[in-house]
């Protein structure tokens, strides 16, 4: 006989069957050790099987109070001791309640996704279970009644040293909506952010931190797991802004590969630092994400530049790391134009002392000698609206060039760099490139400027090919003018006065 059909529908069927006969009489509790079994299994549609029926089963028991409450004693000392037939059962089933628990938990780590996804959703009905219906002894009026070693248990298990939970973590995203769960799942995170420096961990970590969405209000904390009158803990905005503070500042306290520096700065400003009690305890991440370089080095001035004029942070070397940043390096790399657009918000106050603007000036000026015509009409335009936001400046323009130039260009203190006793020599030096809109550029810078500065947004993304597309396409607009009045007979009469210069011969 071919048993193969009829033994995967045995499996669903048996799993319903005992889950029945458990629910209908005490005396079928021993066969829960078969759902287990299940549980066990390598098949994964039977384990998830399985995971349905234990879900059912111990919800149920949760709800009847079935399960043994307080400090669980062992099985065997139950046994020999005096209890009667109804403790003997709910210590019983609260031993393997946990030991499914624990079965679950492993089997968030299980290959399959499927199991991973039903055993998590399994494991937060059962601490929903347990909030309403706690298996420990609370003085009530005291203790708000939350499963915070469980859900604390699952948050360590997601965060895998060895395996990547991606997908997993994003279904577990749906729970933290709820205010009581995300708190606690936050403190669990604090807890076992130090833990390890290893890569997967750091991701894990990283993608169920940046997806934490924050109330703004205290109005807004009404999605709660357990609804329970004392609610002090999760009614206040600030403790959930002091946790998740500590969250986020256990987790960069450590080394982190260029790519996290990256991916934390990219969100720094709009979902990390509003919802901090102390936003500028994060000077020592920005500070050590600068000396990384590159591209982290320009984000890292940007979260520092939001903590200066939005959390009155008092940083005096911003300008200075900003200014070490000018590279030749810079028009060559990937984020250009983002450099180019957050340097023009941090250089856009009136009130930046004259030395630093001609510094900026200067260095931008003699990096321009060597730049690419699509940098220069980024560069050029840049240098004009400092000197149109800086009036005092315009003497760089006037100053005839010097026959030595007292600008020191390895100087890194903006302040000692010379830069208001020289001249930009070199953008009158461009008026001869052989770019023809590098030259235009240039020759501006012979007339006055005007008040209205230019906007350079429209050419940050400019790139060589772009330049070359856009003059190869350039069409000839004007008629060139060959004759003031058209010839319509050119030759009209020629032939006779060649007949009679024959004839005469």
């Amino acid at each position: 006989l071919n048993l193969e059909p009829k033994s995967k529908n045995t499996i669903s069927g048996l799993c319903a069957l005992q889950l029945e006969r458990i629910l209908e009489s005490r005396k079928h509790a021993n066969d829960v050790f078969d759902i287990l079994e299940v549980l066990e299994s390598e098949k994964e549609k039977d384990v998830n099987t399985a995971v349905s029926a234990c879900s059912k089963l111990f919800c149920t028991l949760l709800e009847r109070k079935d399960l043994f409450i307080g400090k669980l004693p062992g099985e065997e000392e139950a046994v020999s001791g005096g209890s009667g037939p109804g403790e003997k059962y709910s210590i019983f089933m609260r031993h393997r309640y946990n030991s499914c628990v624990e079965m679950l938990l492993d089997h968030l780590s299980h290959e399959a996704h499927s199991v991973k996804e039903s055993a998590l959703c399994c494991l937060m009905k059962f601490a929903a279970g347990e909030g309403l219906h706690p298996l420990e002894d609370l003085d009530w009026s005291e203790h708000y009644s939350f499963p915070r070693e469980l859900i604390q248990t699952v948050v360590d298990r997601l965060l895998s040293k060895t395996t990547d939970n991606t997908l997993v973590l994003s279904r577990f995203q749906e729970f933290l909506e709820m205010e009581d769960v995300r708190f606690y799942a936050m403190s669990s995170i604090r807890d076992s952010a130090g833990k390890a420096v290893m890569p997967i961990y750091q991701n894990n970590v990283f993608t169920l931190i940046s997806n934490i969405s924050m109330p703004s209000q205290e109005s807004e904390l009404t999605n709660f797991m357990v609804k329970q009158e004392d609610l002090k803990h999760f009614t206040s905005l600030q403790e959930h802004k002091r946790v998740f503070e500590r969250m986020w500042l256990g987790f960069l306290k450590y080394r982190l590969p260029s790519s996290m520096y990256k991916k934390v700065l990219v969100i720094l400003h709009d979902s990390i630092l509003p919802h901090m009690s102390k936003p500028t305890l994060m000077i020592d991440f920005l500070t050590a994400a600068y000396e990384v370089g590159g591209a982290i080095s320009l984000l890292a001035l940007n979260g520092l530049f939001v903590l200066i004029h939005q959390h009155n942070l008092d940083y005096p070397d911003f300008y200075k790391k900003l200014y070490n940043l000018l590279e030749p390096s810079i028009f060559h790399v990937k984020y250009k134009a983002r450099f180019f657009h957050l340097a023009n918000i941090f250089l856009s106050s009136s009130h930046l002392p004259v030395y630093l603007v001609a510094a900026f000036a200067k260095r931008l000026a003699r990096l321009a000698l060597t730049a690419p015509p699509a940098a220069l009409l980024i560069v050029l335009p840049f240098i004009y609206n400092l000197i149109r936001r800086h009036p005092s400046c315009r003497v760089l323009i006037h100053k005839p060039k010097p026959l030595e130039d007292p600008y020191l260009m390895d100087e890194e203190d903006p302040a000692q760099c010379c830069a208001l006793e020289s001249s930009l020599w070199e953008v009158k030096t461009l008026q001869k490139h052989y770019h023809p809109d590098v030259a235009k550029a240039a020759m501006l810078i012979n007339k006055p400027l005007s008040e209205q500065e230019e906007d350079i947004s429209e050419v940050l993304e400019l790139t060589v090919f772009e330049l070359m597309e856009r003059d190869l396409k350039q069409t000839q607009t004007k008629t060139i003018p060959l004759e003031f009045e058209t010839a319509s007979q050119l030759l009209q009469g020629g032939g006779n006065v060649l007949g009679q210069h024959f004839c005469l011969n």
